[in-house]
């Protein structure tokens, strides 16, 4: 459990940071991370920390798919998370 929980704290902050990086390479104009890449972190645990990420740097806000669905899959993986700690007792 321990490991899962540290994890999913690690996969969270890796989203939080790709985000801003993101955002600092849009303003820069240099090569982006590929929003494949974005979702992939999100869907392997990170969902809060890129949706965080998204709404403190302010990036990729516009984008319907961005604005609801990283919320969304946050949403879901909290779901997940109490059906398997229910289960799991």
């Amino acid at each position: 459990m321990k490991l899962m929980i540290g994890y999913l704290i690690l996969i969270n902050i890796i989203g939080f940071f790709i985000m801003g990086a993101d955002k600092k390479k849009a303003v820069r104009g240099a090569w982006r991370i590929p929003e494949a890449s974005l979702f992939l972190t999100a869907l392997i645990g990170g969902a809060l920390g890129c949706t965080l990420g998204m709404r403190h740097f302010r990036h990729k806000t516009k984008h319907w798919y961005f604005k609801y669905g990283m919320p969304l899959l946050f949403g879901v993986q909290l779901a997940l998370a109490a059906w398997i700690c229910h289960y799991l007792k």
